[in-house]
């Protein structure tokens, strides 16, 4: 089973239990593909940072940027949304057999209109890699365009791996198509790495070609997958070029907001990207392997209370009396704060043994692990606002006002943009500041949706997110004072010779840092604490 969230968060009633019933053995399969494929996505870095060092690898990070943000924003993101809400409408409406004819005509013009897509980004990859790269000498971003153009059909197998994946969940098949991503991570180093090793064997420049085939192999391998669960569930694929129908229309339209929405996010990436390319290929690597990292505790934590917030809400804005709507969405907040703030400390003080550690492997030196570091610093300062923004985005959603978190993250673009250009050029803070401004914008992002939050739904019970922020601010301050003495007094075993001494070590300091931490909270009678820990207890008890 999946995590069961703690009771508190649960102020209204939940609905009746019909014929439509949620799978929770499918949600315990799903997060565990998904934690398998980001265990393999960061082994996919990690190999190629090792093998390629940060210079290489870099060109090679700009050169997925562009069929790798259109993956995000069409192919995984709106695309697959849309079709999946309007196929199961389909299946109830018109059984079957309806839905079938409806997903033949999207894989036929998602095939063609991705066919075209990939056509022109192979034909103007020369001009899309001088707005991405604009900072590379003339031998990089010439290597940048080959590799452009030979991944750029990815979008097309990825695209349609994900309408695949939505036909699969759709007849509750969820298992295949949740390990798909995992597949592609295997794809890719495996026949990545073989053909950049028959290409070059010291895994030099020309190795690169390698793993943009290999890039290619993987999305086909994520298609291919489930192919077979596929056509065990009744779909065989016709092409069908009848695309003026309801349906067709219906998920078109529903894609709209959602790609606007998701653009913002996918143009804020580039803006930091092209600023990055001007310090150089190796910059790019930093900041791609600094902000993998801090993902993490995000998805672990922010996007997990994110989750368990989003249907309560939805369901409290439903009726007529929204007066929890507020004191729910400050619950989720205080929980979001209580979770990433010690992620944020933790990070920011420990950020170099937990890069070196990592990734400093071979060809991915000493140098490299000191700057994807400093990075992963200021990444950190930036963490807090960025869970709040998971919880208060999707609550605008659920009432009604979904334009809202897409024009302020518009003015978040223009503030990123603007600091990017300040810190860069007139503070001479080089990649660093590139991440300092990336945290600066999310935690004005996150107070804005928090003023206009305020506004709409009334009582978010500010008094006690500030008295909670307090408080955790002293416990991890403390969890600070440990993680700095630990670095100080175990720096020689943490960046041992040996690895097992390094992470045994590294372990060490964080369980303290993180008991000290928990200690704090308890002492100083943060709710979410005992909240936390009640929730732990339940589970251990399944």
């Amino acid at each position: 089973m999946g995590w069961v969230p703690p009771s508190w968060i649960v102020f209204a009633k939940p609905p009746r239990v019909g014929s439509h019933k949620l799978n929770t053995r499918a949600s315990g399969v799903i997060a565990l593909a998904v934690m398998c494929s980001r265990v393999l996505g960061l082994a996919r870095e990690v190999l190629f940072s090792a093998l390629f060092g940060s210079q290489l690898l870099g060109i090679f990070l700009v050169a997925f940027r562009a069929p790798n943000l259109l993956r995000d924003l069409f192919a995984e993101g709106a695309l697959s949304t849309a079709f999946i809400t309007v196929f199961s409408k389909k299946i109830e409406a018109d059984g079957p057999a309806g839905a079938w004819k409806l997903a033949g005509k999207m894989m036929t013009l998602a095939t063609v209109f991705m066919s075209l897509v990939t056509i022109l980004g192979v034909v103007f990859a020369e001009q899309l890699v001088g707005v991405l790269a604009w900072g590379f000498s003339p031998e990089f971003r010439a290597q940048t365009v080959l590799l452009t153009q030979i991944m750029f059909p990815f979008i097309l197998l990825v695209s349609l791996a994900a309408l695949v994946m939505g036909m699969l969940n759709s007849r509750d098949v969820f298992g295949v198509p949740a390990m798909a991503s995992s597949f592609f991570n295997i794809g890719s180093i495996v026949g990545g790495l073989a053909l950049g090793w028959w290409l070059d064997p010291k895994f030099g420049e020309r190795a690169l070609v390698g793993l943009a085939v290999g890039t290619l192999i993987g999305g086909l391998l994520q298609l291919a997958v489930q192919l077979p669960s596929l056509r065990r569930v009744g779909f065989s694929f016709r092409p069908d070029f009848r695309w003026r129908d309801p349906g067709v229309r219906q998920v078109l339209v529903l894609m709209v907001p959602s790609v606007i929405a998701a653009s913002a996010v996918q143009v804020n990436v580039l803006i930091n990207t092209s600023f990055a390319s001007t310090l150089g290929p190796e910059a790019v690597t930093w900041l791609n392997n600094a902000f993998r990292l801090m993902q993490l505790p995000l998805g672990i934590f922010g996007v997990a209370v994110a989750t368990i917030t989003l249907p309560v809400v939805a369901r409290i804005a439903a009726n007529v009396d929204r007066s929890a709507f507020g004191p729910t969405l400050g619950k989720a907040l205080r929980l979001a704060a209580f979770l990433t703030l010690p992620s944020a400390v933790g990070l920011f003080f420990l950020a170099h043994p937990i890069i070196s550690l990592i990734y400093q492997h071979h060809n991915f030196v000493a140098w490299d692990a000191i700057n994807c570091a400093g990075a992963l610093q200021f990444y950190a300062l930036g963490l807090v606002a960025y869970s709040g923004i998971k919880v208060l985005s999707p609550a605008f959603y659920a009432i009604d006002r979904k334009w809202t978190p897409m024009l302020v993250s518009f003015g978040s673009i223009a503030l990123n943009l603007g600091l990017n250009y300040w810190f860069i050029f007139h503070l001479g803070l080089g990649h660093r500041g590139l991440a300092l401004a990336t945290a600066i914008a999310a935690s004005l992002n996150f107070l804005v949706l928090y003023v206009l939050m305020h506004r709409i739904a009334g009582n978010l019970e500010s008094r006690r997110l500030a008295a909670t922020l307090v408080r955790c601010s002293l416990s991890a301050a403390l969890l600070g004072g440990v993680a700095w003495l630990g670095l100080t007094e175990l720096r020689p075993w943490l960046f041992d010779a040996v690895l097992p001494v390094r992470l045994a070590v590294l372990v060490g300091v964080v369980a303290v840092a993180a008991g000290v931490y928990l200690l704090g909270c308890l002492l100083l009678r943060v709710e979410a604490t005992n909240d936390a820990l009640a929730a732990v207890r339940r589970r251990l008890r399944r």
